[in-house]
């Protein structure tokens, strides 16, 4: 029996690596993204799988809604959420349109697309949603001194971290996993597209993401941090999180009543 994925942002970077390793495992693919030459070029370059490209701007509601329309339709045993793009700048300096790009690719597309498949996979019993996010979405504590600002992209990334915790459980028993990855800085053309110059900075290939990702699904992991060794930390976040939610009460707090 054909094993299915859909994979977007599949035409570079992480999303082309996982569309590579997918194939190279025997799925046939649905490669979603901008560039039509580039998705023709990878089906012509692998005869062996299915390959049905679809162009598809995620950062618009027609695109959405296409890839939405074969994530419901198609019998998907993987849908790989990882269309991206940074507009890394402070919310004062981002332009408005870059700011709704940012949010409909990132947020928008990954939670329609995720609506659209989840509940095929949960009357077949089985499938997995994996989300491609990012450290980042730990960084927004840190200090102006300790990292550049960029509010919107982090709180996406964040949104996709939360997302996929309490999508996680809402699926717990039926067969149906979820994961978010969370690489660090990747060596994609992510970057350059931005302009941002980080060829001296260190950085993990697309494949070892891909390799992280899939792996972690089988270990169980619902935030797979690939070049975090200590997965201990990630525990920790998880249990401050619970611990926080966990300590609320109806009593306003002693240090919020007046002196």
């Amino acid at each position: 029996m054909s094993k299915l994925a859909l994979v977007t942002g599949a035409t570079s970077g992480i999303g082309r690596a996982f569309a590579e390793r997918l194939a190279a495992d025997g799925y046939d693919l649905v490669i979603v993204g901008r560039r039509e030459e580039r998705l023709e070029e990878f089906a012509a370059a692998h005869p062996e799988v299915r390959v049905r490209p679809v162009v598809a701007d995620l950062s618009t509601g027609k695109g959405i809604d296409t890839v939405s329309r074969f994530c419901a339709s198609e019998p998907l045993i993987l849908l790989v959420n990882n269309a991206g793009v940074a507009h890394y700048m402070p919310l004062a300096e981002l332009p408005a349109d870059k700011a709704r790009e940012l949010v409909n690719v990132k947020v928008l597309a990954p939670t329609m697309t995720s609506r659209a498949a989840v509940a095929g996979m949960r009357d077949r019993g089985q499938g997995a949603i994996i989300n491609v996010a990012g450290m980042i979405a730990f960084s927004g504590p840190a200090p102006h001194s300790q990292m550049p600002r960029r509010a919107v992209y982090a709180g996406a990334l964040a949104h996709l971290v939360a997302m996929s915790q309490a999508l996680s459980a809402e699926l717990e028993g039926t067969g149906v996993r979820v994961e978010v990855v969370c690489p660090g800085v990747v060596a994609t053309e992510f970057h350059e597209r931005q302009g941002l110059d980080l060829s001296a900075v260190p950085r993990m290939s697309a494949g070892d993401v891909v390799t992280a990702a899939l792996r972690g699904l089988e270990l169980g992991e619902v935030v797979c941090a690939p070049g975090v060794e200590d997965a201990g930390l990630l525990d920790t976040v998880a249990q401050a999180d619970l611990a926080a939610f966990g300590a609320q009460s109806p009593e306003l707090a002693s240090r919020y009543r007046a002196g």
